[in-house]
């Protein structure tokens, strides 16, 4: 049985994250055809064709590797200057056409050249108009903005309905002063995951006949009404008797200890005494649950997701190097490291088949764990470079503000930005992110992050 739901855990995992990106590519598909663009591919997956069909003007299918995929545009890239001085004929209707040179010198003209060259070859007379570099500014960012917009369209679908009704599992509030566990005796602090010894003293929650379950109403004769206020009375009495009064299953009750003790600082050779505040002891901790909220919560958690994966995506190499001294045994594996769509699969596999949370938590966790990777690939592809989709919304604002300017200034108009003059940086940009993805490919095999570490 555990096979299996690890399994199912898995596929859920797989399967989701395939609709996502075959959603993604649609967010590019529409708008593209909608503004008149010509779409004559659309693929899931890169290498080899598992499956595919011609449906008028475009070829629909599916790659062997599920790692992505891509919708091809014609026109992407617009001729150089030069081409587009000198047409190389016209068309039935007049219309200038114009060829692309194979072959240039210099190592990035020469790829600059035979990339336009490569681009151009699908392009006939008849798609003069459809070219995708020919298109307003603003349409071309509402092209290349649908495809991570979709993304992070399902992100905030399934974290607004999981936050409105099961509530946000990273965002957990108390429930008023109910116990949920009380400490057996008082360990270091940093000892806190080990059983009690017999020459632990008594934690004064135990000592006071304080059970989990109970509803604390006063502290040394001080009503209290929320956790907080409780939590500063104990920290406050580090000295002090402490006389409690509390509710268990309705009934009033009431209990002494001889002193809050302070909390025994750790014995580690790590800890720092001077760091270290000493404050009262009680040894109860509450009842939390995950806090709730609409669609304005929810969009405020997200603005700090955003921040979040900001700074993940400026740490990201430093973070996928550290991943691969973890691959060479130079160090442990961060906990907190990257992991690759084969990790996240691991861990649905781990949560679909662990029996530590109930199925209402697993489905949860689930469907988040779809969301966060959703709202990366949605915040990873607006990055503004090539080829990443924010790169050609950087070229669309590029080419409004160089118009722009020369509007105002009275200038001819510049025409077109010409992004194939970045390609030197898309593929260098490529190749990091295919070295970052083996990498964390192969730090989730060999060196694996659990979802329930021990």
């Amino acid at each position: 049985m555990t096979v299996l739901l690890y399994t199912l855990g898995v596929l859920f995992f797989v399967l989701a994250i395939l609709v996502s990106i075959g959603l993604h590519e649609l967010g590019h598909l529409v708008p593209a055809r909608a503004f008149g663009g010509k779409v004559t591919q659309y693929f899931v997956g890169f290498g080899p064709t598992v499956w595919s069909k011609q449906v008028g003007e475009t070829e629909y299918g599916v790659k062997a590797v599920p790692l992505g995929g891509y919708v091809k545009i014609v026109g992407m890239l617009p001729p150089g200057a030069d081409d587009l001085a000198e047409p190389a004929g016209h068309d039935e209707l007049g219309r200038p056409v114009h060829r692309v040179r194979k072959s240039n010198t210099g190592m990035f003209t020469q790829l600059i050249s035979d990339a336009r060259a490569a681009e151009w070859e699908l392009v006939g007379p008849e798609d003069t108009d459809r070219l995708f570099y020919r298109m307003a500014w603003w349409k071309k960012v509402i092209v290349m903005a649908g495809g991570p917009t979709v993304n992070i369209a399902i992100a905030l679908a399934i974290f607004a309905t999981i936050f409105a009704t099961y509530g946000n599992p990273a965002d957990q509030r108390t429930v008023g002063t109910q116990i949920a566990e009380v400490s057996a005796c008082v360990l270091p602090y940093d000892e806190s995951d080990r059983a009690c010894e017999a020459a632990d003293p008594t934690a004064p929650a135990a000592e006071a006949g304080l059970r989990p379950g109970d509803v604390v109403t006063s502290f040394n004769g001080t009503e209290v009404t929320d956790w907080p206020q409780l939590q500063g009375l104990i920290r406050d009495n580090s000295s002090g008797a402490a006389e409690l009064t509390w509710t268990r299953d309705g009934e009033p009750m009431s209990g002494t200890t001889d002193t809050t003790v302070q909390a025994r600082p750790g014995t580690g050779e790590d800890v720092d005494p001077a760091r270290l505040t000493e404050v009262g002891f009680l040894g109860v901790s509450p009842v939390v649950e995950p806090t709730t909220g609409g669609l304005v919560y929810t969009l405020g958690e997200m603005g700090e997701m955003t921040v979040q994966t900001a700074e993940a995506l400026v740490m990201l190499p430093a973070r996928v190097f550290d991943v691969g001294q973890a691959i060479l045994g130079l160090e442990e594996r961060d906990p907190e490291s990257p992991v690759s769509v084969v990790g996240g699969g691991r861990i649905a596999g781990e949560t679909a088949s662990t029996d530590l949370i109930p199925g209402t938590d697993k489905l949860v966790f689930l469907f988040l764990l779809v969301a966060g990777f959703n709202f990366f690939i949605g915040a990873l592809n607006l990055v503004p470079l090539l080829p990443l989709d924010g790169g050609h919304i950087a070229g669309a604002l590029y080419e409004a503000g160089r118009r722009g300017v020369a509007r105002l200034r009275r200038r001819p108009d510049p025409g077109y930005a010409d992004v194939a003059k970045m390609l030197p940086v898309a593929y260098v940009v490529a190749g990091a992110l295919l070295v970052m993805g083996v990498v964390l490919i192969i730090g989730d095999i060999v060196v694996p992050l659990s979802a329930f570490p021990d």
